[in-house]
């Protein structure tokens, strides 16, 4: 009986090294990425992780991607037991999924526009969303408390308020986000004096997003 019971261990020792060695080729798959290059009868040139792999219908590559199937019109590929159909440049990513893209979805406040918080370079800022203003907009001090050195870099210039005409400067954000949807070398104004008392998020970022308005909501999503 004692000899049974150490057999039993050892079996399931050794089932549980095997499913310790593959986890990592498992974890390894999920990050493979393929191109289909060149498409022939049985055979597919494919790009894998930057590297280019000929291979034949039922091949698998160091980096286990297995041709399936190939024609001159599309490859089946497998990785991890899961297939794919690729055609002639399109590529795909582990687990064969494609990157979702990021949405936010605002709220009409009670003075029917929309509020959303943010970040730019990295800061805090609440934004009022303006699709009537060109660029995003804020006043001289919003600007000051961002960093944003307007009168050292931006372009000066002048703008027409509520109040008349006053100076402003044109100057590039590097970074503003909202709700994880990030853009780079946005366009914006500085005006001096306290208009805009809201930070206006403007169409320099808003035309990189897609908007749709529905009962009282505002979805953006990035493109």
């Amino acid at each position: 009986m004692c000899s049974c019971v150490g057999r039993r261990r050892a079996a399931v020792l050794r089932r549980w090294m095997l499913a310790a060695m593959l986890l990592p080729l498992a974890v390894a798959a999920e990050s493979v990425h393929v191109t289909a290059a060149a498409l022939f009868e049985g055979r597919a040139m494919l790009g894998i992780d930057g590297s280019r792999r000929l291979l034949r219908v039922g091949e698998t590559s160091p980096e286990g991607v297995k041709l399936v199937s190939a024609t001159a019109r599309e490859a089946v590929i497998e990785i991890d037991g899961r297939r794919q159909t690729l055609a002639p440049g399109r590529d795909t990513g582990g687990g064969f999924a494609a990157p979702e893209r990021k949405r936010v979805a605002i709220q009409r406040g009670p003075r029917h526009e929309y509020l959303v918080a943010g970040t730019v370079n990295g800061l805090q800022v609440q934004f009022l969303v303006d699709t009537g203003a060109n660029v995003v907009a804020m006043n001289g001090a919003e600007a000051r408390r961002l960093g944003v050195d307007y009168r050292l870099h931006g372009r000066p210039g002048a703008v027409q308020t509520a109040s008349g005409v006053v100076q402003a400067w044109s100057v590039t954000l590097d970074r503003v986000e909202v709700a994880g949807i990030v853009a780079r070398n946005v366009a914006a104004s500085v005006i001096e004096g306290n208009y805009p008392t809201q930070l206006l998020l403007g169409m320099s970022w808003l035309g990189r997003v897609t908007m749709r308005e529905e009962h009282g909501v505002l979805y953006l999503e990035e493109k």
